[in-house]
């Protein structure tokens, strides 16, 4: 268990020592439970959000506007703004941002994806909501390149969120008031 992201030696051990004293049946349940999580969530087709059914429940909502798409890096930043209860269109998550240090070029990402439902005619705005590091702003170039031969308009989250932030870390009022007051993407990258 220490494996796990955020779980040292200490927490591990409380964790199994805890699993020891539970009942069999239990310690059984907690495993399949694991086992089913592996097993069935999956990614959504349309969007990349996690999902047990082949459309996630957000895509699969007729109440939200499938025609504007929040680009986000992975499914903490889709999380993130999904609690501000302010945003009621759909979602593209890329599974990261482009990297080359990291070694995560365009062709890591889920951009084709968004360019073919850009293609089809099915979205008409794109607001870019990455974190405001190189590599987000890399990535938010990028895509903003790719895009700039469709009929679509591209917009990016206000800035309430710190140039350098991780979109994840921002607290619920400053990620719904970017989300409110997006603006042009080509409006932020002109340096004043």
């Amino acid at each position: 268990m220490a494996s796990l992201p955020g779980v040292g030696k200490k927490t591990a051990l409380r964790l199994v020592l805890h699993l020891l004293k539970r009942e069999e049946e239990e310690v059984d349940r907690f495993s399949r439970a694991f086992t089913k999580l592996k097993s069935e969530i999956k990614a959504c087709d349309t969007c990349h959000n996690l999902s047990d059914h082949p459309t996630c429940e957000i895509c699969s909502n007729p109440g939200r506007n499938q025609q504007t798409v929040c680009v986000v890096e992975g499914i903490r930043e889709l999380m993130a703004i999904e609690a501000t209860d302010q945003y009621r269109g759909s979602y593209h998550v890329l599974g990261g941002v482009i990297s080359p240090m990291d070694g995560v070029g365009p062709s890591d990402l889920t951009i084709e994806g968004l360019l073919d439902r850009v293609r089809k005619g099915e979205v008409n705005e794109v607001i870019f909501a990455m974190s405001t590091t190189m590599e987000g702003e890399t990535t938010a170039f990028y895509l903003y390149k790719k895009l700039a031969s469709f009929d679509v308009q591209v917009t990016a989250i206000a800035r309430g969120v710190a140039v350098g932030d991780e979109l994840q870390y921002a607290d619920e009022i400053t990620l719904a008031r970017s989300i409110q007051q997006r603006l042009p993407y080509e409006n932020t990258t002109k340096k004043g």
